[in-house]
């Protein structure tokens, strides 16, 4: 890949974990990438990362690909449009979405700290959808 491709992946991938970091700064636990084939991992909080050593990343990362299948059933079946997911665990909520990337299917996911009276992922995933209008839809894949 060429240097000017490279640097548009960067700040693409940047910005998106900015998106995440601006939404709720110290409360960012980690931001990952995935497509159907492959994952990628943009950000891990030094503590987060201590706790998932010992965690298979990709087994985990293939079953947030069944948020393809999800989706589409959803698309099918309701009258408005799928956005995200949000998923609640004991010490933090994980938040999902897919990126409108054109024919590519990436997905992202993050999680954040559980704080009481939670949080607005709906201007999340506006702030989500601003960062993607903003870089090439290839921009976004995994590596």
């Amino acid at each position: 890949m060429g240097d000017a491709t490279e640097e548009r992946r960067r700040d693409a991938k940047a910005a998106l974990v900015d998106a995440f970091s601006i939404f709720e700064g110290d409360a960012l636990r980690d931001v990952w990438l995935f497509d159907q084939r492959d994952h990628e991992e943009l950000y891990v909080r030094e503590d987060v990362c201590d706790k998932i050593t010992d965690v298979d990343v990709s087994r985990y990362v293939d079953n947030e690909r069944y948020g393809y299948v999800t989706r589409d059933t959803y698309s099918d079946l309701h009258y408005a449009s799928y956005e995200y997911t949000v998923r609640g665990f004991d010490g933090y909520e994980q938040f999902r979405t897919f990126l409108d990337c054109a024919d590519a299917r990436v997905g992202v996911f993050a999680s954040f700290d559980r704080r009481e009276g939670g949080y607005d992922f709906g201007a999340l995933h506006d702030a989500i959808e601003d960062v993607v209008a903003d870089h090439p839809p290839a921009a976004f894949a995994p590596e």
